[in-house]
């Protein structure tokens, strides 16, 4: 039964360092009186990655298919 409660304990801490900067994050933006998860649009000045590049070109072919 000792073993159960350390591992609950230990759970219980880790899961408290996981989630310690998603906390903070949502903490800090509504203290300021904004959403912490609004729109977001990259701005021009910097380039875009891959990943943006392939996620334009699957919604551009699922927007062709669906036409």
């Amino acid at each position: 039964m000792g073993t159960i409660i350390e591992i609950s304990i230990f759970m219980l801490i880790a899961a408290s360092v996981a989630f310690a900067p998603l906390a903070y994050f949502i903490y800090v933006y509504t203290k300021k009186g904004e959403s912490p998860f609004d729109q977001f649009e990259h701005n021009e000045e910097h380039g875009h990655s891959i990943i943006d590049e392939l996620a334009e070109k699957a919604i551009d072919a699922a927007k062709e298919k669906l036409h």
